[in-house]
């Protein structure tokens, strides 16, 4: 198990200093998902919600997010973004329910990780589709959301076996 980095010696909270870590290439890719029902599949799809087209906002959303990460997350540093790439793809779970899968890819050069930003990405973006959609239904479910991969870096890189449902 590896040791927990973000506590100093009289165990409090600390940001950790990557001043002598070696800059490379880093990458990092997160999953979330939203479940809604088919009207909303149906107006999402039809470009039918009143407050615009929904997957172009909460991509929006998300490359913002990544970019803000540093500001929202106590002890993630500022981090210069090289990339930040948001895909879509539509599932039906049931006969009433779609599920919206949404993938944020995040790169940098630098001396840590993107994993924050990816997932911060995939989390805003799927707040988003709810925040646009919950007029019309606010039992929309988030989730799971979750590190699909990541490269770089000094613990190497991981990737996911699974899906997560």
């Amino acid at each position: 198990m590896a040791e927990l980095t973000h506590f100093n010696e009289e165990g409090r909270a600390k940001m950790v200093d990557v001043s002598d870590k070696p800059e490379t290439a880093r990458t990092a890719l997160a999953h979330s998902s939203i479940t809604v029902r088919k009207e909303i599949y149906d107006r999402i799809t039809n470009h039918a919600i009143k407050k615009g087209d929904v997957l172009a906002v909460a991509q929006v959303a998300a490359v913002m997010a990544a970019k803000k990460t540093w500001d929202l997350i106590p002890m993630c540093h500022p981090i210069p973004l090289t990339g930040v790439n948001i895909s879509f793809s539509w599932e039906q779970d049931t006969e009433e329910n779609y599920r919206l899968n949404i993938s944020a890819a995040v790169k940098t050069k630098g001396n840590t990780g993107v994993e924050m930003e990816a997932l911060t990405a995939a989390s805003a973006c799927a707040l988003t589709v709810y925040d646009m959609c919950k007029a019309v239904d606010k039992g929309m479910v988030i989730g799971p959301t979750y590190l699909v991969e990541k490269t770089g870096g000094k613990n190497g890189d991981f990737k996911r076996n699974e899906k997560v449902k």
